[in-house]
This record gives structure tokens, C-alpha cells and sequence, in this order.
């Protein structure tokens, strides 16, 4: 996220054709919905959990795969189908709680004496939470306009994908303006030992790109969302702040994971770009996160 060596020619090439292939794309599945936006997102998902498992493996932990990627691609389904807190909630319990037992009764059968079950269990439980619980976040955030009454009388498709845009344009405007602050004037490193390239000069700035991507977000979001909680430019530059912190504290676990696998990336899906998890890093945190304010604000407000 925060880069204080300048990048080669080729690293700029391959973030610039992510961009302008990657957020077409998202749109389209944002502006769609539905079944259409969840069954991708739960690819994602099972994509997220099994890179997940791989991380671990490199330190010798032997998860359960298919169960922890079953898991985390059913609990963003399920999202699409109950798409509230209360209503996701009792699903949620159960997926986890079946995965729980299958895992266990696994470990108990296939991973005892010399498998460590209990380092197999516990990370296909994280596994599927991980990259599950985040991503199911997406439908939950996309039908919160027509749940909660904030948009017209009439379905609009331009709410639901105001609302995921609001973590979306936080992370990503504050991770290109740390990028660049953080390769021009960046010396002063946040934990080398975790990631040597990031610095505090593109901590701050990711901070302030994220609270002007909030302030954006809502000159544009408040007329397709007219009973929006977040009320105010100041509101709006407060949620942008929360993200962008949270978006580095994402950005920094999953560093600390591809850290203690010793690799560089979490996987090779995009090529030299990286893995789902090096896509997803920041939005563990802040697409949760983004989902958690709003309801906070809606019974405030």
C-alpha cells in the first residue's frame, strides 16, 4: 500500500491494467446485484479462504480446504438471500458451527497424533472467516439502501452501488495517494519487520485521501440515497478516516501472514499482480467496517 522505493515500469503497467480492467468489471457486478454481483463475490471468497490455507501450509498447518472454502463462498450466498444482520446472523452460526464439527471430527480422524488438529481446525475456522465474513459484507452493504429505506420509493440499482463504493473509494484512493506520497517522500518506516516499504508519510496520507474520498463519495452518493445516515461533509470525512486506518490494519495482517508463509504474494491468480488475498488485504477491515458505521449511525440518527 505505502511504497518508498520507486517501482519499476512494470509494476505501475500491471496496477494500471488491473484498474482499468478491474473496476469496469466491478461496477458492472455492483450496478447488476443480485445473484448476478453474489456468485462472483463467493468465488472470491473460496478463492480468498483457499490462498488462506496455502499461507498456512508454508508453516506447516494442514487445514481442510474444501470445507473452510465451502464455507466462506456459502456465507456470502447466504448474504444474498438474507441480506440483513438478523437475518444472516442464525446462517452465519450454523455454517460456522457445522464447520466447527466437520473440522473437528476430521482433525480427531485424519489429523491425530502427528497432524496437529488443533492448529488444522483453528485455521479453517480463520480461513473461512477471513475471507468469508468480509465479502459477505458486500450484498449486506448493496441492499442496505432498500432494507433501511435510505434511497426513492423505487428500487434504484445506482444505491446499492453507492453504498459499496463508499469502503471501495476509501481504500483504494487512499492506497494510490500512500503509494505515491510514500515513494517520493517516504523514509521513516511503520513496522519494517513486517512490511520495510511502508512508511508514515503514506500512513498520514492515506488518512487524508481517505477522508477527501469520503467527502467525494457523499457529493455524489447523497442525491441517489436522500435517506443516507451519513449526514454531512464533516460525518462523511469521519467515516473516510475510520476506513483508511482500518484499511491499513488489513493491509498490514495480510503482510503479516504472506510474512510468516515467507512469501511474496498470496497467490498467482492475477499473474505478476499478485493473489485474491493481495486484492482483498485492505477490504477485510474496511468493508465490515463501512457496514458496522452505517448501522450505527442509522440508530443515531
Amino acid at each position: 500500500m505505502i511504497k518508498a522505493s520507486r517501482p519499476k515500469s512494470g509494476e505501475l503497467k500491471s496496477r494500471w491494467t488491473v484498474t482499468i480492467i478491474g473496476i469496469p468489471t466491478v461496477l458492472g457486478l455492483l450496478y447488476s446485484g443480485g445473484w448476478v454481483l453474489g456468485v462472483p463475490v463467493a468465488l472470491a471468497a473460496w478463492i480468498g479462504a483457499t490462498e488462506t490455507y496455502r499461507l498456512g501450509e508454508q508453516s506447516g498447518i494442514k487445514p481442510f480446504r474444501l470445507l473452510g472454502g465451502t464455507a466462506a463462498a456459502a456465507l456470502t450466498l447466504l448474504a444474498v438471500r438474507f441480506p440483513t444482520f438478523t437475518g444472516l446472523a442464525p446462517w452465519a452460526v450454523v455454517i460456522f458451527l457445522g464447520l466447527f464439527v466437520t473440522s473437528a471430527f476430521s482433525a480427531m480422524m485424519w489429523r491425530w497424533p502427528k497432524g496437529e488438529p488443533l492448529s488444522a481446525v483453528s485455521h479453517t475456522l480463520f480461513g473461512a472467516m477471513y475471507a468469508g465474513f468480509p465479502l459477505a459484507c458486500i450484498p449486506l452493504l448493496h441492499a442496505a439502501p432498500e432494507v433501511y429505506g435510505w434511497g426513492p420509493l423505487m428500487a434504484d440499482p445506482w444505491g446499492g452501488l453507492a453504498m459499496v463504493a463508499l469502503p471501495l473509494a476509501c481504500t483504494w484512493i487512499g492506497d494510490s495517494a500512500a503509494f505515491f506520497a510514500g515513494i517520493k517522500w517516504g523514509r521513516s518506516k511503520i513496522l519494517p519487520k513486517i512490511s520495510p516499504k511502508k512508511s508514515w508519510v503514506g500512513s498520514w496520507t492515506a488518512l487524508v485521501a481517505a477522508a477527501a474520498a469520503g467527502m467525494l463519495w457523499y457529493l455524489l452518493a447523497q442525491p441517489y440515497l436522500p435517506g443516507l445516515p451519513i449526514r454531512g461533509l464533516a460525518t462523511a470525512a469521519g467515516v473516510g478516516v475510520l476506513l483508511g486506518a482500518g484499511a491499513q490494519i488489513g493491509d498490514f495482517f495480510e503482510s503479516l501472514l504472506k510474512r510468516e508463509a515467507g512469501v511474496k504474494d498470496s497467490g498467482t491468480i492475477f499473474g505478476g499482480h499478485g493473489g485474491m488475498l493481495d486484492r482483498l488485504d485492505a477490504l477485510t477491515v474496511t468493508l465490515p467496517l463501512a457496514y458496522a458505521l452505517v448501522l450505527v449511525l442509522e440508530r443515531w440518527a
